[in-house]
């Protein structure tokens, strides 16, 4: 996938105070790159740079291969964004608002417009009045503005605060098809991690300014090390026999046994303990772990606190 975004050990400083500490990090085309940390931690700062909503420190962010800092004009060209909440005037009908917003970029037609708003499922309800729609259909139409220009990357800030469950799938879903169909590389920033779960191919840390980890969702979720539930009768006797074998590992005991974070090849050396050790084990299963258990994780392990 071609790299659309590239942030180069990007600085801001505020009244001599670093808000946001070197960071790097690339976008590319047709993936969903989630933006993580706790509010505060420096998501929408970052966002704003890009945007060119606030000016850089140090270091550089490229859009397509264009400066923001050297060649603004051509590097905002290929953005569209909603920072914080989608703009528009309520006393206008959506498709006025598109019209109007259209003008501010050139060759836009009516049916680009009309392409747009088929694309965001506003087609029901596009001439009624903004003032009409629920949050769910405001985020949509911003959806809409954004992509009239039909551009390499879209950023989204928080997109679903807010919304009811049914509106952030939404959102998720026509994210989700806008990298499929248009292969645009979307940046969408969030504290929540469950939703990032879901919507994301990679996940950015970033905690008090600095990026922490990137990585797939996938390997972000699961790490090398898996969680396993052993079902036994001594839940204490089981603890403290695996805890010998592993002292670095952190060894729970549950209601129905003990939980152990290992590897796939430990089991058969686990399981042949407890046999050893006269305690039945009546099942294995693996837990998954959730994104904030690994977020808590790679951000403790950082020597950071968290709150998130």
């Amino acid at each position: 996938m071609e790299t659309v975004v590239q942030i180069e050990n990007v600085t801001k400083k505020i009244k001599g105070k670093t808000i946001i500490d070197q960071i790097s990090f690339d976008v590319r085309s047709g993936e969903v790159f989630g933006f993580l940390g706790p509010n505060g931690a420096g998501k929408t700062t970052t966002i704003r740079m890009i945007v060119g909503l606030i000016g850089i420190t140090s270091g550089d962010i490229k859009i397509s291969g264009n400066s923001i800092k050297t060649d603004f004009e051509k590097a905002i060209s290929h953005i569209g964004a909603i920072v914080e909440n989608p703009e528009m005037y309520k006393f206008l009908s959506g498709y006025e608002n598109l019209v109007h917003f259209s003008r501010m970029s050139k060759g836009v037609s009516k049916e680009k417009i009309d392409e747009v708003v088929h694309l965001v499922g506003l087609t029901d309800r596009i001439n009624d009045k903004v003032k009409t729609y629920s949050l769910g259909m405001r985020q949509r139409l911003g959806l809409a503005q954004c992509l009239l220009h039909d551009p390499d990357v879209l950023i989204l800030d928080e997109p679903t605060n807010g919304l009811d469950p049914a509106g952030i799938r939404e959102i998720r879903d026509h994210l989700r098809m806008l990298t499929r169909e248009k292969n645009m590389a979307v940046i969408v920033s969030s504290h929540l991690l469950s939703e990032m779960e879901m919507m994301c191919d990679r996940i950015g840390i970033i905690q008090s300014g600095k990026l922490i980890d990137v990585q797939l969702v996938h390997d972000f979720v699961n790490g090398n090390e898996k969680v396993f539930e052993f079902e036994v009768d001594s839940p204490t006797k089981a603890k403290e026999t695996l805890q010998k074998i592993y002292p670095e590992r952190m060894i729970q005991q549950t209601d129905k046994g003990v939980v152990a974070p290992l590897v796939r090849e430990e089991i058969p050396g686990a399981v042949n303990h407890l046999v050893q050790t006269n305690i039945p084990i009546y099942g294995i299963k693996e837990v998954t772990k959730s994104l904030e258990d690994r977020f808590l994780e790679i951000t403790e392990n950082k020597g950071e606190a968290v709150n998130a």
